[in-house]
């Protein structure tokens, strides 16, 4: 077992009901389409071309952090893909990391961060790793951990540095919060975390801090691996794509911005990836469905189509600045994004220079028979150049370096 705190181991439903919400607030023409040719390669950072915003280099003031969390990306929470991406980012800075995984008796499909040890339940936790997590400069539990709350109990005890939570779904986990249901949090737990770092971020942040007592929240969204997710050749299939399960809140929306442009424009080919989509009397015959897309076929997934689109669930436009991680992935990749309207997406995106909003299926059928060859290139690498800009992984190292930082020195 290697570590870098071996000498510290002994080996062996919807938001707006749920919370105080009174804190937050026709075709022009057509275009030929060449599915054999149309497909390119973007000048990415592999090739030297788009170049990322520049990280500062390996940090002079390495920190000790242990990470609670779980971080496979072979689980079906995408969120634990963002652990571990973090996870890998952060030692790639080179602060001294220790990840304290569940072991959930599954197969890992994906390579672990080298730094993971496997503890089985609270007592082998608490047994094993109390000395390693009493001397971090900074502990770290995220909230998709089993027994949250009865570990960050103990946690925020016994630590003598800057203990931190890290919300993965933070209206979901407040709405269980009101409910009496989180297994996350409790309001003193949040009280006594001096760091909460939210998947979410805009309004919910100040209701953190004034609503339930947080001392310091700051918004540490998704990221992406722009190693894993970049433009490639290959022949485009489909002209608009869905990927992710379905949601009840979700379902008007495919069912508007995607089948019934299938059905408009029986010429065109469509695609969804996911589970739970029933296929219904009307279901358009050019709408291919397939299971979920594993990890490393994602890209190849997104780099097939002209168009990608993201349908964002009610609660999570109620709750605002919450992208979700296949937004990232796929503009990473260079595919142009068609999305369902949100205002706060705006502060992620520029509107139809770095993503199209379509608030029907007419707009829809607009970008896709509508756009240029030329055009749909353009706004997919502008897109692009946002990622590697604002929201590679390497990017939230930095970013959650620094709150722990300025947490540190308000100990």
């Amino acid at each position: 077992m290697r570590t870098d705190f071996k000498h510290d181991i002994v080996t062996a439903p919807i938001f707006a009901r749920a919370t105080p919400t009174r804190f937050l607030r026709d075709f022009k023409g057509t275009v030929t389409i060449d599915r054999e040719n149309g497909a390119r390669t973007i000048p990415g950072d592999k090739a030297g071309g788009i170049k990322p915003k520049v990280i500062p280099g390996r940090t002079s003031n390495p920190l000790k952090i242990v990470f609670i969390a779980r971080t496979e990306t072979s689980s079906p929470e995408r969120s634990a893909s963002a652990c571990g991406k973090i996870a890998r980012a952060l030692t790639g800075r080179g602060h001294r990391l220790l990840i304290l995984e569940r072991n959930q008796k599954q197969k890992h499909e994906s390579p672990m961060p080298s730094q993971t040890v496997f503890y089985s339940s609270v007592k082998e936790l608490k047994d094993r790793f109390a000395s390693a997590i009493r001397n971090a400069d900074l502990v770290m539990l995220s909230s998709n951990v089993a027994e949250g709350a009865v570990i960050g109990d103990w946690v925020t005890h016994i630590a003598q540095g800057t203990t931190a939570f890290y919300d993965l779904d933070t209206p979901v986990t407040l709405g269980k919060l009101e409910r009496g249901e989180s297994e996350h949090l409790s309001r003193s737990l949040i009280q006594r975390y001096q760091l909460y770092l939210s998947f979410t971020g805009g309004p919910l942040l100040e209701l953190i801090g004034r609503y339930y007592g947080a001392p310091m929240v700051r918004p540490l969204y998704g990221s992406v691996d722009t190693s894993v997710y970049y433009p490639e050749k290959t022949r485009l299939k489909w002209d608009l794509g869905y990927a992710g399960n379905a949601d009840e809140n979700q379902l008007p929306g495919i069912d508007e911005l995607l089948l019934e442009p299938a059905r408009r424009w029986t010429g065109g080919h469509f695609v969804i990836a996911g589970q739970g989509f029933l296929q219904t009397l009307d279901w358009p015959d050019n709408v291919k469905r397939v299971a979920d897309v594993v990890a490393d076929q994602e890209r190849t997934f997104y780099n097939a189509q002209r168009f990608t689109l993201n349908v964002t669930g009610a609660e999570m436009i109620e709750a605002g600045f919450s992208p979700s991680l296949h937004i990232f992935e796929a503009a990473a990749c260079g595919t142009p994004i068609i999305s369902d309207y949100w205002e706060d997406l705006e502060t992620f995106f520029a509107p139809d220079e770095e993503i199209l909003f379509a608030r029907s299926a007419e707009e829809a059928l607009y970008y896709l028979r509508g756009i240029g060859e030329e055009e749909r290139i353009r706004i997919g690498d502008n897109a692009r150049h946002r990622i590697l800009a604002e929201h590679s992984a390497e990017q939230r190292a930095l970013e959650l370096e620094n709150y722990a930082l300025e947490a540190i020195a308000k100990v």
